[in-house]
């Protein structure tokens, strides 16, 4: 089955300036600046931490806008500021963030937060951090993406070494760094960056739950029965999904593919007998997840890996690298199985294991989805707002006082 990838493009202007809603009636509510590299309508676990951190303030009364290179003109009804951007020359579906620190401390000198939100800073969050500073605004720092990783893997030349300047320059220079794994804080005390808070991801345990598994479609994608392999996830070089190709070679198995990218071609032709779904969204992939029978994740550079979780949520038992966010997410040997980065036999061996011993796969399913029963999003953003208002703490003294 082939599902056509649906992508909503819209006009970026440069930082236009929109209305910025009143303070609702609770007395504690925060105003939130959030600048993100990445958001709509690019999928991927940047974008769709933002769009739930934007939920969540909007549901508590909090006052917020957004900073990003591309997006609707609003989100969950706030006013979204697009900054000039420009696309990357090898991923040109990724476009990033190119403000200058002029404009984006005029619309702080507007908007006048009591605090800056930089998700998965960069080019355009290094320099919000300095506009910021320069205002005395405290800043709380999202690390969501490997820069260093990113950069080696696209083999970028002194790329890994400038990445690592650039990561240490921007987490330095901010108020407070997040990131979502233990493997993510020691990456970045390896880099000097010291005292980072830890701060997971949750996952929506309504919309992926078991229940969603859906028969047609597994019939569709499986007519003989076949157990079902999938990958959710953007079809990029960083993921090393040609790890995949023996997996696609195992009898009575089929491989699904859902996602898109630069190597959406490629990887059609050396995974053959996949079916590729495109980029799926709220219950289509909710659907897609719970009717797996195993998932599986093969990039070593993810700090978290929302997508792994997502599956786990669906009761899909999980193969990932043993390394990065995986870690953390995945409960080895109990919820899935981690294997050796790049390891194409050991993660064809757990595969295959899985798929063969259909109880060994039930019961994992089972402690899959009880492993995710406390990572809800809002127990998550409750505490984001706690880091908010302890860096936020002296500024809104002096706004109390």
């Amino acid at each position: 089955m082939d599902l056509l990838e649906r992508r909503r493009r819209s006009r970026p202007a440069h930082l236009v300036r929109l209305p910025v809603p009143l303070p609702g009636p609770h007395p504690a509510a925060l105003r939130v600046l959030v600048v993100t590299e990445s958001f709509l309508p690019q999928v991927n676990g940047v974008t769709n931490s933002v769009r739930r951190v934007l939920e969540h303030l909007a549901a508590e009364g909090h006052v917020a806008e957004l900073i990003a290179p591309t997006g609707p003109v609003t989100y969950a009804g706030f006013p979204v500021t697009h900054a000039r951007g420009a696309a990357l020359p090898f991923y040109s579906d990724f476009r990033v963030g190119l403000e200058s620190r002029r404009r984006l401390r005029a619309v702080m000198e507007r908007f006048r937060p009591d605090v800056v939100h930089l998700a998965s800073p960069a080019a355009l969050g290094l320099q919000a951090a300095r506009a910021a500073r320069s205002l005395g605004i405290p800043t709380v720092a999202i690390y969501q993406t490997d820069l260093v990783g990113f950069a080696d893997r696209y083999h970028l030349p002194g790329g890994a070494r400038a990445m690592e300047r650039a990561t240490r320059r921007i987490h330095l220079g901010v108020d407070r760094t997040l990131a979502p794994s233990t493997a993510s804080i020691a990456q970045l005390a390896r880099l000097g960056v010291p005292e980072v808070h830890r701060w997971p991801r949750g996952v929506d345990q309504v919309l992926f739950d078991p229940a969603r598994r859906d028969e047609g479609l597994r019939s569709r994608l499986a007519p003989s029965g076949e157990v079902l392999v999938g990958y959710v996830g953007r079809l990029a070089a960083e993921k090393e999904l040609e790890l995949l190709a023996r997996v696609d070679r195992l009898p009575g198995v089929r491989l699904v593919m859902v996602g898109g990218g630069p190597e959406e071609a490629r990887l059609r032709a050396l995974l053959p007998g996949a079916a590729f779904l495109g980029v799926l969204h709220g219950e289509e992939l909710a659907a897609a997840h719970a009717s797996l029978d195993v998932f599986v994740h093969t990039g070593r550079h993810e700090t978290y890996c929302q997508s792994a979780q997502e599956a786990l949520a669906s009761g899909v038992p999980v193969v990932a690298p043993r390394a990065g966010g995986p870690i953390d997410v995945v409960d080895d040997r109990v919820a899935g199985f981690l294997y050796e980065p790049g390891d194409a036999r050991e993660l064809t061996a757990h595969v295959q294991r899985l798929a063969t011993r259909p109880v060994l796969r039930r019961r994992m399913g089972v402690a899959a989805r009880r492993s995710v029963e406390g990572r809800t999003w809002q127990a998550v953003n409750e505490r984001l707002v706690e880091h908010y208002r302890e860096v936020a703490r002296p500024v809104l003294s002096r706004r109390a006082g």
